[in-house]
């Protein structure tokens, strides 16, 4: 099995790691109730979704 012969230097370790990081979540405004949630789910806070309410949320 080969192994490198030289080691490899931190900017070229660093430019191989830049995509590692983890991305936030985009995160939409509820029409309804203006709660902050994932796009295309429906709301956890009202139950609203495409302009009805989907689920009854007891309150």
């Amino acid at each position: 099995m080969p192994n490198p012969k030289r080691r490899h230097s931190k900017s070229r370790s660093r430019k191989r790691r830049t995509h590692d990081a983890l991305k936030r979540n985009s995160l939409s405004a509820c029409p309804n109730c203006g709660n902050l949630k994932l796009p295309h789910r429906v709301c956890p806070r009202c139950g609203f979704y495409s302009g009805r309410t989907v689920i009854q949320i007891a309150e």
